[in-house]
């Protein structure tokens, strides 16, 4: 399979793309920065040059064309305002629907937040409460597209421990950490075996059973 990543140096893109490429399919990371691609290459992905912030939906469709699916890493990060977590986390994942809209690549998942709420309030921190924002307008956003077969994956409090292979997946599974390779480990099985999630938005954490178990009780 030909699966475009946008946001591909990010690291749950990279744990995401090594996992890919060790399997035979074709990873595809999208990179704002040049000097990011000999990262991707690294790990077996193509990298392509693409600025979600500044691109169009005609562009970008050009791009994913012939792909199997597109998965939304991208974030605006640390240190970024609420302006950029509105151009990135909501604009730019709404983008890569229009795009793969445009393509005609239904398959579509999106790393989302636990928490993710386009009604939520600022709180403790105006900043944080943006992204909560952002990311629960992109989930909105996607929810209602007809053309995709969506999944919004939404994993807790991100660490960048040692992957167990062991984790929690489904609706409603409260909240909890989880390591970002174990993130890229259900990714990738939500890809090879998507039938299972395809509609729904599914949240994700530590756990006590394999990720396999975990989409068979899906």
């Amino acid at each position: 399979m030909r699966i475009v990543i946008a946001g591909g140096h990010g690291q749950i893109a990279l744990h995401l793309e090594q996992l890919l490429a060790d399997r035979g399919d074709t990873p595809v990371g999208l990179i704002r920065r040049p000097e990011h691609a000999d990262d991707l290459r690294r790990r077996g992905a193509e990298p392509v040059r693409f600025d979600l912030e500044t691109g169009d939906a005609k562009s970008l469709a050009a791009v994913l064309a012939g792909a199997d699916a597109v998965v939304f890493a991208a974030g605006a990060g640390p240190g970024s305002g609420a302006a950029r977590k509105d151009t990135v986390d909501r604009a730019a994942a709404a983008l890569l629907a229009d795009a793969a809209e445009l393509a005609q690549v239904r398959r579509y998942l999106m790393i989302s937040s636990i928490g993710a709420d386009a009604s939520a309030p600022d709180g403790a921190d105006p900043v944080f409460g943006a992204y909560l924002r952002a990311k629960g307008a992109a989930d909105d956003d996607l929810r209602r597209r007809t053309g995709l077969d969506w999944t919004v994956l939404r994993p807790g409090p991100l660490t960048d421990a040692a992957p167990t292979g062991l984790v929690r997946l489904g609706e409603h599974v409260g909240r909890g950490a989880v390591p970002r390779a174990d993130v890229a480990a259900v990714l990738a099985a939500l890809l090879a075996e998507p039938a299972p999630a395809v509609g729904r938005t599914l949240e994700l954490m530590s756990g006590a059973h394999a990720i396999a178990e975990e989409l068979a009780a899906l």
